[in-house]
């Protein structure tokens, strides 16, 4: 899970598909990414570093801890 990622989504008060919107991907798509289960290119991580504020080395850091995949929250 890429905790980082998904702390600064909600702290930018997006839903995942919101930020999947933005990003001109599927939901599903977006979920994987932030699951760490798909790296995504180099073009969606630029555009989350630049709507987020945080450099996209530390939004791409998997944590070694699990959790369920979100509902959309």
């Amino acid at each position: 899970m890429r905790e980082n990622l998904k702390r600064a989504r909600k702290e930018a008060g997006m839903t995942q598909q919101q930020v999947a919107d933005r990003l001109g991907i599927c939901l599903r798509y977006y979920q994987s990414i932030e699951a760490g289960e798909k790296t995504g290119d180099f073009s969606i991580w630029d555009t989350l570093e630049d709507f987020t504020g945080i450099h996209q080395r530390v939004l791409r850091e998997i944590s070694s801890i699990h959790h369920d995949q979100e509902d959309n929250q």
